[in-house]
């Protein structure tokens, strides 16, 4: 069955027939729409609301009832992710700080980067967390990684099975890729003013601050590394009688794991880079201490703040680079 379709004109096919002679048309229609808007413009006409105008056009006055609504309706919800994102936290803190020595943590640091990296990324790993130490940051340093851990944990729980459904399924991408974006695109400090409205201030408001600004790199490159699966390997799994559940923790899953693996590394850094600016509601940690020095404008502390925070950033990265550089290899062989 074939679709009648209507041909061009004459007027289109002339155009298309000369490339030079379509850019000066459409370059010349624009030349022309941005001459009459200047022509016409008048500014005492009022035609753009300003930026304080009364409803309906004002955009900040609907939002603001929009999240009133929500602090009304829905407290109980997120009375219940503040008791439960602060028991993770709570437990993090006190296993890192209270329950174990500095030593004991350090080792168990060390082993686990030598482990996931190499050997050289376990002496640098030791060297850099005793330095920090030395330089009196261990207990801010233990807190931020609390924060980091929690804010990657939920990240990971909630960015891997939307981005497993976002490559199954081309409506929900659809849905979620505008999103992401405006999750990616919207200034860090933003995420501060919704997250201190809904969940008070403190600690956990830094951490859903962080989660909604580092998940969506865990959400794109799970879709993306789904999607990347050969397809003639699901064909494949599909013949041998493989159910949808198989297909995925069999073949697509492991063949995925190291761009989710680059997601996962991509949400620890901006999660680390987020707990920073979460310091300025309380959130404590590291961030606390660059907070401090900026409002003395203290230069020293701001740096050895500052250099503790990188050190932190190194660790976490080289660990998670080399483990996806070994999922990557186990996947070419």
């Amino acid at each position: 069955m074939t679709l009648n379709r209507k041909p061009p004109n004459k007027f289109t096919q002339r155009l298309n027939r000369r490339p030079l002679v379509r850019w000066l048309f459409w370059l010349g229609v624009s030349g022309l729409i941005v001459l009459l808007g200047w022509l016409s413009n008048d500014y005492e006409l009022g035609f753009y609301p300003p930026l304080d105008a009364k409803p309906p056009w004002n955009l900040a006055f609907w939002v603001s009832e929009g999240v009133d609504w929500l602090i009304i309706n829905l407290a109980v919800v997120f009375d219940s992710i503040k008791l439960a994102t602060r028991t993770v936290l709570n437990a993090i803190e006190d296993v890192l700080i209270l329950w174990l020595p500095w030593w004991s943590v350090l080792t168990f640091i060390t082993l686990v980067a030598w482990r996931l990296a190499s050997i050289r990324v376990a002496i640098f790993s030791v060297a850099a967390m005793y330095f920090i130490g030395m330089l009196g940051l261990w207990e801010l340093c233990m807190a931020t990684l609390a924060l980091i851990a929690t804010a990657v944990l939920i990240s990971i729980v909630l960015g891997i099975p939307i981005g497993i459904l976002a490559a199954r399924n081309d409506r929900i991408d659809n849905v979620v890729r505008p999103v992401l974006d405006v999750m990616q695109t919207m200034p860090a400090f933003v995420y501060l003013i919704p997250a201190l409205m809904f969940f008070g201030i403190g600690t956990v408001p830094g951490v859903m601050a962080t989660v909604i600004f580092a998940v969506p790199p865990s959400v794109r490159l799970t879709n993306l590394g789904i999607r990347q699966v050969p397809k003639d390997l699901v064909e494949a799994a599909h013949t041998f009688g493989s159910t949808n559940l198989q297909l995925l923790f069999k073949v697509q899953l492991p063949l995925a794991m190291p761009s989710i693996m680059a997601g996962i590394n991509q949400t620890i850094m901006l999660s680390l880079s987020m707990v920073v600016l979460a310091a300025m509601i309380a959130a404590g940690g590291l961030g606390r201490e660059v907070i401090m020095a900026l409002g003395q404008v203290d230069i020293g502390r701001g740096f050895v703040a500052g250099t503790a925070i990188v050190l932190v950033a190194m660790i976490l990265d080289r660990v998670t680079q080399s483990l996806g550089k070994k999922k990557r290899s186990l996947k070419a062989t």
